[in-house]
C-alpha cells in the first residue's frame, strides 16, 4: 500500500491557475497582470493599480477619470457601521473592528437578495470597489476612536491615499509622506494564493458573497504569520531600542528559538522583491522626519540576520517603521494590509467565480480505527 504523501500547508501544491499574479523566477519579480509591482509602484497611482487587478489592464485616461468619480462617491461611512463601530469596546483589536465593520458593510447591501445575486459578476465588482471605498473611513476611525477623536469625512477632491490620510489625521501631509503611503498601498495590494487570499476563494468556491469572503480573508490576515507581521515588527524595533542592540538581541533571540519578524518568505528564495521599493520609500520619510536613529536600526538587524542566517527581509520589515513614521497607531498596521489586500482578495473572488469549483481537500486519517462503543 503506497503511503500518502501530504504537502503541510499545501506547500508546493498548485491547486488552481491565476491570471492576477505571479512571482517571475528569473527576475524574483513580483507581476501584477503581467507589470513588476515596482514599476507601477513607481509610475502608477493605487487607483490605477486597483482598475488594473479588477480589469486586467491599465485605464485610459477616460477610464481612470470615472473609476475615480465612482470610488469617491462611496467613500462616507454608513451611518449603521458608524453605530456598530461605536459600540464595540475599546480594547477591541482594531482588526476585530474592521472585521466586524466589513460584516456588516454585508448585512446593509440590499442587492444581496437572492443566490444568484451573491454571485451576479457586475454586482460583485460594484461591491468590490465599495469595500475599498468604504474602508479608509473605517480603518481611520477604527484608530481615531482609540484616540478620542471624532469621525473625519471623507473629501472628494482628493485621490485614494491622500484622502486616507485625511481621514486618519484630520489633514493632508506633506506629499513625500502621501507618496510614501501609496506606494505601500501598490506593494501591499496582491500576493497570488497567500493564506488571506485562499482563504477567501474557499468561501468564494461554495458560491457565498464577496463580504463573506472579504470577511474570512480579514481573519486569516490577523495571524502574526501572515498581515500581523507588519505590527510585530515594530513591537522588535521597541525592544531592541537601538542599533547598536541589534546584534546581541538577534543573537539571543535566536538561541531561544524565536521567530524574527519580518524576515523570510515562503515565495521568494532570494528575498522579497518588493522591499527594495518599500525601502527607498521608507527613507523618503526618515530624511522628511530627520530619523535617521530608525533607518541605523533598521540596516542593523537586517544586516545581523543576513549575517547569521543568511535570511533577507520581506515587505512587513520596512512598512511597519514607515507606517509608524506617519504617525499610524502601531495596531493599525494590518488594517492598512487589508486597505490595500481588498483589491486583490476581490479580484480572486471574480476570478474564482468565473470558473469556480468547490475547494473540498482530503485528509489523511490517523486516529482510531472503527471500534464498538461500550455498552452495546
Amino acid at each position: 500500500m503506497t503511503e500518502t504523501e501530504i504537502r503541510k500547508g499545501l506547500a508546493g501544491v498548485v491547486v488552481d491557475s491565476t491570471a492576477i499574479s505571479k512571482v517571475n523566477p528569473e527576475t524574483n519579480s513580483l507581476l501584477y497582470r503581467g507589470y513588476p509591482v515596482q514599476e507601477l509602484a513607481d509610475r502608477c497611482t493605487a487607483e490605477e493599480v486597483a482598475y488594473l487587478l479588477w480589469h486586467g489592464e491599465l485605464p485610459t485616461p477616460e477610464q481612470l477619470a470615472e473609476f475615480e468619480s465612482f470610488e469617491r462617491s462611496l467613500r462616507p461611512m454608513h451611518p449603521s457601521v458608524k453605530s456598530v463601530i461605536d459600540e464595540l469596546p475599546l480594547s477591541a483589536h482594531p482588526m476585530d473592528v474592521v472585521r466586524t465593520a466589513v460584516s456588516v458593510l454585508g448585512a446593509l447591501d440590499e442587492t444581496l437578495t437572492t443566490d444568484a445575486s451573491w454571485i451576479d459578476a457586475d454586482l460583485t465588482l460594484e461591491r468590490s470597489i465599495r469595500l475599498w471605498a468604504q474602508l479608509p473611513a473605517i480603518v481611520a476611525y477604527a484608530q481615531r476612536r482609540l484616540r478620542g477623536e471624532h469621525l473625519v469625512e471623507p473629501r472628494d477632491d482628493l485621490g485614494y491615499s491622500a484622502n486616507f490620510l485625511h481621514m486618519a489625521f484630520g489633514e493632508v501631509p506633506e506629499l513625500v509622506v502621501v507618496e510614501a503611503f501609496d506606494v505601500s498601498m501598490t506593494l501591499y495590494a496582491e500576493h497570488s494564493f497567500n493564506a488571506s487570499t485562499f482563504t477567501g476563494r474557499v468561501i468564494t468556491s461554495t458560491l457565498s458573497d464577496v463580504y463573506s469572503a472579504v470577511t474570512g480573508a480579514i481573519g486569516a490576515l490577523k495571524g502574526p504569520l501572515h498581515g500581523g507581521a507588519n505590527e510585530a515588527v515594530m513591537h522588535v524595533f521597541r525592544e531592541i531600542g537601538t542599533a547598536d542592540a541589534a546584534p546581541k538581541w538577534l543573537t539571543e533571540s535566536l538561541a531561544a528559538k524565536r521567530k524574527i519578524m519580518g524576515f523570510g518568505h515562503r515565495v521568494y528564495k532570494n528575498g522579497d522583491s518588493r522591499v527594495p521599493t518599500m525601502k527607498a520609500a521608507l527613507e523618503t520619510l526618515v530624511a522628511h522626519y530627520e530619523r535617521p536613529d530608525v533607518l541605523d536600526l533598521y540596516d542593523a538587524l537586517e544586516k545581523a540576520m543576513d549575517d547569521a542566517k543568511g535570511i533577507k527581509p520581506n515587505l512587513d520589515y520596512p512598512s511597519g517603521p514607515a507606517y509608524d513614521l506617519m504617525g499610524f497607531d502601531t495596531t493599525i498596521f494590518t488594517p492598512l494590509f487589508i486597505a490595500a489586500r481588498v483589491t486583490g482578495w476581490t479580484a480572486h473572488v471574480i476570478e474564482q467565480l468565473k470558473a469556480n469549483a468547490l475547494i473540498r481537500p482530503l485528509s489523511a486519517y490517523t486516529g482510531p480505527e472503527q471500534r464498538e462503543v461500550p455498552g452495546g
